[in-house]
């Protein structure tokens, strides 16, 4: 697996001629480098005297946050390799028979199935990534000063995670022809992208207000 590699093996990997890990497994291994970040200011900041000061509100929020987080690194490190896989019902479509026009029909129906397969685990990897964005708030806020540039790391890497599974999710989105479809996922795409740009800049601003 993947995710199991050493960092330098996973380097070489994404640099060499294969196509595979591409841009979608890097998306999904930034994401959850952004959770992890954001999990280790919490480990920074739970218990802690500045901590204790908090309003019991805030400090629940943050604990209920962090536990989420660690569920995020782990979900966002499985897509890190299942991103690899995702093309696989597409390249198996096109191998399919085309000689009369049942099985052309059936070869075409099944590579439209399979680039719909193929931006589910992107278009989940983004998700994933604007869940981080949200939780990262309170900590932006709250968290441990001295590692505030680390939220501000793990916001950029979460943007990142998002931006890049979505740009995955649109290539495949090129290739198929339910306008429908097309049209409601271009909707989703939009929004994530809007709303989660938005929070990273907001993320930012108070890291670098507390930066002073």
């Amino acid at each position: 697996m993947l995710i199991e590699s050493s960092v330098k093996e996973y380097i070489e990997q994404v640099a060499s001629k294969e196509p595979t890990p591409g841009g979608g497994s890097v998306a999904a291994l930034a994401g959850s480098l952004g959770s992890a970040l954001t999990t280790m200011v919490g480990n920074l900041t739970i218990g802690r005297k500045m901590y204790e000061e908090l309003d019991e509100e805030i400090k629940n929020e943050m604990e209920q946050n962090f536990e989420v987080l660690k569920k995020s690194i782990e979900e966002l490190s499985r897509i890190v390799d299942e991103d690899t896989k995702a093309f696989d019902k597409v390249m198996e479509a096109f191998k399919m028979p085309k000689e009369t026009e049942e099985e052309k029909k059936a070869r075409t129906e099944a590579i439209q199935k399979g680039y719909k397969i193929a931006l589910e685990v992107p278009l989940r990897c983004a998700e994933e990534c604007f869940k981080v964005l949200k939780l990262q708030r309170v900590f932006a806020n709250y968290g441990n000063v001295n590692a505030i540039t680390d939220v501000g790391v793990g916001a950029l890497l979460a943007a990142t995670g998002l931006e890049g599974a979505l740009l995955n999710v649109k290539i495949n989105l090129l290739s198929i022809k339910d306008e429908q479809y097309r049209a409601e996922m271009e909707e989703k795409i939009n929004k994530l992208l809007k709303e989660g740009t938005e929070i990273k800049e907001e993320l930012l601003k108070v890291v670098y207000e507390r930066l002073g």
